[in-house]
């Protein structure tokens, strides 16, 4: 293997590094990110729950009053 060659392959690795280093970094936010938005989907999904739990004793309430 020539001085060339090697130099042209380390350059190569070296680049390959790099380049894993990064998708590492972009994988921990993307997981960071996914992370978050699956917690703000379950507080959404909460809050969804009680608003139709409390729509749903208003009606009732008024179904009652009207009944009366």
């Amino acid at each position: 293997m020539t001085e060339d060659s090697f130099q042209s392959l380390n350059s190569k690795v070296d680049d390959l590094i790099s380049l894993c280093a990064e998708m590492k970094r972009e994988n921990q936010l993307l997981k960071a990110n996914e992370s978050n938005w699956q917690s703000e989907r379950k507080q959404l999904l909460e809050r969804n729950k009680e608003a139709k739990s409390k729509l749903e004793s208003v009606l009732v309430r008024l179904k009652a009053m009207d009944q009366s």
